[in-house]
C-alpha cells in the first residue's frame, strides 16, 4: 500500500505535467468535436488513480500508467458508442495492437508537439482572443477556473460562462483538429505567446496550493516557447523577447524560497543562487529581439527583468531604468498589473509616498480591488512609510483574499512584525 499522503500530489504533479498533453493527444486522434469526451477521460483517468494507487501501491511508470488507461478508457467508449466512424477499425488496431504512441515531444508534425499544435488550433479566429486564451489554458494547460479568472482578473462565473460558449460554438462549427497554413499559424502566434505568457506566470506565482513556485509550469512554457522560437513562423522579435523574459525571470526560482518553503523577497534573495548560465542565455534572446523595429510588452518586461538580473545588488539595481521602462510599457499595455508595478517602481525613485499616492489612483479599479497583491503592495508602502496602522488594514485585505498558502504565511509574518 502505498503512503497515502503522497499519491494526491503525485497525481497532482502528473495532471499539471501530463494533462494537456494527454489531452491533446486524444483531441488529434478523435477531433476537435470530441473534446469534452477527451476531458472527461483524462479526468476519470486520474480520478482512477487517486482510487487505486492508494491500495495498489504506485506503478513504476505512473505516467504510463495514466496513458494506457486513459487508451484503454478511449477504447471501450468507442466501442460502445461506435464513435469516429472512419477511424474507428484502424484506431482499435492501433489500441488493441500496442501500436498508438503515448504522448511525445517529438510527434511527426509541423510543429514537433501535440500540446503546442493544439495551443495554435484552439486558438480559433471564430473566437475571441480573451476566449481563445482562456479555452487554451483550461483544456491544454490544465489550468483551472480560479486560476484562469485570476490572470485575467475576472469573475470565476464569467470565465466558466465564456468557456461553455465557446466549446459550444467549436462544435456547431464542426472545428477539425487540423493545423492551420503556415500563414494562418502566423496569424494566432500572438494569441499562443499570450497562453505561454500567463502558463508561465501561475508558475511563478502559484495562484493555488502549498508551493509559491510551480518549476513544472515555468520550464513547460520555456521548452514550449522555445520549440516556437526553432519554427520559421517564431522567428519573429517577440518570441525572442517572451524566451529572454520567461528565462530571466526563472533564473532567479531557486532563490525566491527558503528552505522550509517560505517567501524571500528580492531584496533579500542570496543572488549567488541565481542561474547564471540561464541569465547569459536569456540576454542573448533579448539581443535577439532587438532585431528590427517592433516594440511589445515582452521587449519591456524582458528589459526590466534584465535590469534586475544584471545588479549586483538590489541596492545598485537601475530603479530610474526600469520606472523608464514601465512608462514605455503603460503606453502600449496599460493593464492593471502593469500600472500596480508602475507605482512600486515610483516608489523605489521617488519615495514611498510618492509610491501611495499612485497606487491610490488604483483603488477605483474594482478587479483589482480582489487583487491581493495590490492590498499587499499597499501594506509595503505603508510601512515603510511608518503608518502601521495602515499597513495593518491593508495585510490584512491581502490576507482574505490570498489562496496561496506561502502567500498567507508571508502576509501572517508582516502582521505579527507591525504588531
Amino acid at each position: 500500500m502505498a503512503d497515502d499522503s503522497s499519491v494526491p500530489q503525485l497525481v497532482d504533479h502528473l495532471f499539471r505535467h501530463q494533462a494537456g498533453q494527454m489531452i491533446s493527444s486524444l483531441t488529434r486522434l478523435f477531433g476537435m468535436e470530441n473534446l469534452e469526451l477527451v476531458e472527461d477521460i483524462v479526468q476519470e483517468t486520474l480520478l482512477k488513480a487517486l482510487q487505486q494507487w492508494p491500495y495498489r501501491g504506485i506503478p513504476e511508470n505512473p505516467g504510463g500508467w495514466l496513458w494506457k488507461v486513459a487508451k484503454n478508457h478511449a477504447l471501450d467508449v468507442l466501442r460502445r458508442e461506435a464513435m469516429m466512424q472512419k477511424k474507428f477499425s484502424e484506431l482499435i488496431h492501433l489500441i488493441e495492437a500496442e501500436q498508438l504512441p503515448a504522448p511525445t515531444d517529438a510527434l511527426d508534425h509541423p510543429l514537433g508537439d501535440d500540446q503546442l499544435s493544439m495551443m495554435f488550433i484552439g486558438c480559433h479566429p471564430s473566437l475571441s482572443r480573451e476566449v481563445q486564451v482562456a479555452l487554451v489554458l483550461k483544456t491544454v494547460s490544465g489550468f483551472n477556473v480560479a486560476e484562469i479568472a485570476r490572470a485575467f482578473l475576472l469573475p470565476e462565473a464569467t470565465i466558466a460562462q465564456r468557456l461553455v460558449r465557446a466549446k459550444n460554438k467549436l462544435r456547431a462549427e464542426g472545428m477539425r483538429f487540423e493545423l492551420p497554413a503556415t500563414s494562418e499559424l502566423l496569424e494566432r502566434l500572438d494569441t499562443v505567446l499570450e497562453v505561454l505568457y500567463l502558463l508561465f506566470n501561475e508558475g511563478y506565482d502559484a495562484h493555488l496550493g502549498e508551493t509559491l513556485v510551480r518549476k513544472d509550469l515555468c520550464f513547460e512554457a520555456i521548452y514550449l516557447c522555445r520549440l516556437v522560437a526553432a519554427h520559421p513562423i517564431g522567428r519573429q522579435p517577440q518570441v525572442h523577447a517572451l524566451l529572454a523574459l520567461m528565462l530571466l525571470q526563472a533564473s532567479r526560482l531557486n532563490a525566491r524560497t527558503d528552505a522550509n518553503g517560505d517567501i524571500i523577497l528580492l531584496a533579500e534573495q542570496d543572488r549567488s543562487l541565481w542561474d547564471r548560465e540561464m541569465i547569459q542565455v536569456g540576454l542573448y534572446h533579448l539581443g535577439q529581439s532587438t532585431e528590427g523595429n517592433e516594440l511589445s510588452k515582452y521587449h519591456l518586461q524582458a528589459g526590466i527583468a534584465a535590469r534586475h538580473a544584471v545588479a549586483e545588488s538590489y541596492e545598485s539595481t537601475d530603479w530610474a531604468g526600469i520606472l523608464s521602462d514601465y512608462e514605455t510599457l503603460l503606453e502600449i499595455a496599460p493593464t492593471p498589473i502593469a500600472l500596480l508595478n508602475f507605482a512600486v517602481a515610483i516608489a523605489m525613485v521617488h519615495g514611498s509616498q510618492a509610491g501611495l499616492n499612485e497606487l491610490s489612483k488604483l483603488k477605483s479599479d474594482a478587479a483589482l480591488q480582489k487583487y491581493h497583491l495590490l492590498h499587499a503592495t499597499f501594506g509595503e508602502l505603508y510601512e515603510r512609510s511608518g503608518d502601521f496602522s495602515q499597513a495593518a488594514k491593508s495585510y490584512e485585505n491581502a490576507l482574505a483574499l490570498t489562496t496561496n498558502e506561502v502567500e498567507r504565511r508571508f502576509l501572517q509574518k508582516k502582521l505579527q512584525s507591525i504588531a
